[in-house]
């Protein structure tokens, strides 16, 4: 199985267009060891020429061009998605589509939920009927049972229901369904490699462990240093807990329920302009290193 980390950062991007923070700051005027990073996305392949996209971000133009296997050029209109993937309906996973409606009709790949708020709230779906077909449902069950895409058939692919809310535009906002916001728990059949994959998680409990433990690589939300983080930095009052993601530090935080997990792999993603743990000299950093737990960058390949 072939990994690319096409944007690694939570929405916003880092440096957020409209912020100064600390973090934000250093990355522009170059007094931070770090890199800037794109709104959060991955491809997936199970042979590294046909792929399948795990959300659209807004960044996804630039991402592409970063990513020469995702135009092999191969005919006069090309590219090498061959289906993709929502995990939620939120602005930042799923707004790359309507930069994408050259290339419909696409096949999208979504829970019941996600087709919902994008039909309604935020109806990507009706806007893109207009181009070739548009966007084209494929709804996915929370039963379970693997399913796999065509491009990429050696990829199991099983859609686990996580806790979280619903955009603003929701029509069920404030009332969580399961399907709001989906992880992915894909095997490769032929290596046997292993990936749980989650960039929005707010809670982990014990049949959710269960998932988690049988992966090679845990590519997992890695948002917020610490849930109050937006008040700390006064750029916003809500808690992680209550945007639906697990602070890392802290008890039951992302790094203890890490350490208790067997994966070769455990790699952070979806991570807020305000985490410190952007900055490569933090302390805050070398605690993630002190538990073998690396931070996603763009244009970071993983195998399996």
């Amino acid at each position: 199985m072939y990994i690319q980390i096409l944007g690694s950062a939570a929405g916003g991007g880092f440096p957020q267009w409209n912020c100064n923070c600390r973090n934000c700051r250093g990355v522009r005027d170059g007094s931070l060891r770090t890199q800037a990073r794109s709104q959060s996305s991955i491809a997936l392949s199970d042979n590294g020429k046909d792929w399948i996209l795990c959300n659209a971000s807004p960044d996804i133009r630039s991402q592409l061009e970063s990513f020469p296997a995702l135009q092999p050029a191969r005919q006069l209109r090309d590219t090498a998605i061959g289906g993709i993937i929502l995990l939620d309906s939120q602005i930042d996973h799923c707004t790359g589509l309507l930069t994408l409606r050259e290339g419909c009709p696409h096949q999208v790949w979504c829970t019941e939920m996600v087709h919902q708020d994008l039909s309604s709230g935020f109806p990507l779906f009706n806007m893109l009927e207009h181009w070739n077909g548009g966007l084209q449902h494929q709804r996915i069950e929370l039963d379970g049972a693997p399913f796999s895409i065509a491009a990429c058939p050696d990829l199991a692919i099983t859609a686990i229901a996580l806790r979280s809310s619903a955009p603003p535009y929701s029509p069920h906002r404030g009332n969580p369904h399961p399907g709001d916001n989906i992880g992915l728990f894909v095997e490769d059949r032929r290596t046997g490699g292993k990936l749980f994959y989650a960039p929005g998680l707010g809670q982990v409990d014990d049949s959710l462990l269960n998932w988690m433990r049988r992966a090679d690589c845990l590519l997992v939300d890695g948002t917020l240093w610490r849930d109050d983080e937006m008040r700390v930095c006064e750029v916003g009052d809500k808690l992680g807990s209550e945007m639906g993601h697990l602070c890392q530090s802290g008890p039951g935080g992302m790094i203890e329920v890490l350490d208790g997990l067997p994966a070769a792999q455990k790699i952070l993603i979806h991570i807020n302009n305000t985490n410190p743990i952007l900055d490569l000299d933090s302390p805050e950093h070398a605690e993630l290193r002190a538990h073998d737990i690396e931070v996603a960058w763009d244009g970071m390949s993983i195998q399996l």
